[in-house]
């Protein structure tokens, strides 16, 4: 029986604003490459059968020469240039792929996911059908009003952080983006997720699984500090 193929999309198009740097976070560096560096090495070592890598404006050069030709990234199908928000990054990545069965959607800023985790988010999509990694929150969550007070505290037993890898069956992730970009009143939407994209104009469940607590995404100066002291017990073998 032929095995699906499974096409990793991997969005780094963010300016990073929030870190306060001249330099892209994707780009800093951690243990001597850069961030970007750690998944697309993640995805290369995996199942996946290819990864299309989504930049900024004016990066894909770059990305092709300092990143995926000097550490041998082979599995790059396609560089594409981003659009003006994460969503148009990713839309413009789903309509580059001829072919596939599902997709994995991950934040090139979040550089301590592992082969253990996409393998496993590549078996459960086949499952589900949508699925997204997270873990159990913490912290005891409040919603409050514009004045800042306190709404109501949702049981946390029901909440979870959501991170990527996000996996979906290609036909009807792509469906959704097509859906949402002839939505006049999309422009009116937060899109913080592609889980939220499928979720509405699909509108079916989306299952989620275990990710890991250090699968962090890189968005503020702290985060950065938090990455360098984890890389130090991470990045053995990259």
């Amino acid at each position: 029986m032929q095995r699906n193929t499974v096409i990793a999309i991997v969005a780094a198009a963010g300016q990073g604003r929030r870190m306060g740097l001249d330099t892209a976070k994707q780009y800093m560096e951690l243990m001597g490459k850069p961030v970007l560096y750690y998944c697309l090495k993640a995805f290369e070592k995996s199942c996946v059968d290819g990864i299309v890598l989504v930049c900024g404006k004016g990066q894909v050069d770059y990305c092709k020469k300092n990143i995926i030709d000097k550490y041998n990234i082979g599995k790059i199908l396609q560089v594409l240039e981003g659009g003006n928000e994460r969503h148009d990054s990713v839309y413009r990545a789903l309509m580059s792929i001829a072919n596939a069965d599902y997709v994995l959607i991950h934040d090139g800023a979040r550089p301590f996911i592992t082969g253990e985790m996409i393998g496993r988010t590549a078996g459960e999509v086949e499952k589900y059908r949508a699925c997204v990694v997270g873990m159990p929150v913490k912290d005891t969550i409040k919603v409050v009003n514009k004045e800042g007070y306190v709404i109501t505290t949702p049981d946390r037993n029901t909440l979870w952080s959501v991170q990527t890898p996000q996996a979906f069956e290609f036909d009807l992730i792509k469906q959704a983006y097509e859906l949402m970009h002839k939505d006049e009143d999309a422009k009116n939407l937060v899109i913080t997720d592609d889980a939220f994209i499928y979720e509405k104009y699909i509108g079916k469940p989306v299952k989620i699984i275990p990710g890991d607590y250090s699968n962090i995404k890189l968005t503020t100066p702290e985060d950065l500090i938090n990455a360098q002291a984890l890389a130090k017990e991470v990045f053995v073998e990259l």
